[in-house]
């Protein structure tokens, strides 16, 4: 018998590729900017200091995605929110499925219930599932700038229990690709915890996971699911 009720995944990835340099050269073609690498690094730095306030609970999601963009605003005269809203197109129309994904959720999905707990934003996730057929396979979506929190909270993912009408925490598994939002949030539970290290990284913090997947094909004998 399949052990968990739930099986929780985080979106970016861990489901999906996130290919910023791809949605970023998508955007800025569109007004006749050279994207070249220091114009990436550039709002790479500022996106990932903006990302850490996020999820410490410092700004809203929101204030991440318009001041990510303050820069270009400014120096092509476009509201900072409209090149953001272009951009979660772009990413939309390039992200793509990790490899396995949609076989193993298609299994997944006669054996338990599949919810996604992510901090991405909705205007990129809803769009993005639609596009690439995941949305068949989700019983649950939960979003961070829906929720007004971002993992490692504990509000998300009590949220998702009640949505998911509280079931037993152990009788829960969360599957994510960083250890200090997806790990440590669904550790913090009582869920069962999966770390998706796609790259073999080696784990230097204190935060371990019950399950260790190095690609997505693994979980059809990590859970049995054959």
């Amino acid at each position: 018998m399949f052990p968990y009720q739930w099986v929780l995944f985080d979106a970016d990835e861990t489901l999906f590729h996130f290919d910023a340099h791809a949605g970023l050269l998508h955007l800025f073609k569109q007004y006749d900017v050279t994207f070249t690498e220091t114009v990436y690094q550039q709002y790479q730095h500022v996106n990932h200091e903006l990302w850490l306030q996020y999820q410490a609970g410092n700004i809203t999601a929101q204030q991440l995605q318009v001041t990510r963009f303050n820069i270009w605003s400014d120096r092509l005269g476009v509201e900072a929110g409209l090149l953001n809203a272009g951009f979660l197109d772009a990413m939309a129309f390039v992200s793509q499925p990790i490899e396995g994904v949609l076989e193993v959720l298609e299994t997944l999905s006669s054996k338990t219930n599949i919810g996604i707990v992510t901090n991405g934003f909705t205007a990129l996730q809803k769009k993005r599932l639609t596009n690439t057929g995941v949305d068949q396979f989700i019983d649950l979506l939960v979003i961070s700038e829906e929720i007004g929190a971002a993992k490692p909270e504990s509000k998300i993912f009590e949220y998702a229990l009640e949505k998911m009408s509280n079931p037993t925490p152990n009788k829960v598994l969360m599957v994510g690709d960083n250890l200090d939002t997806d790990i440590l949030g669904g550790n913090q539970m009582g869920f069962d915890t999966c770390w998706c290290n796609f790259n073999k990284r080696l784990n230097s913090n204190d935060i371990t996971a019950d399950f260790e997947l190095n690609d997505f094909y693994s979980f059809f004998s990590l859970l049995e699911l054959s």
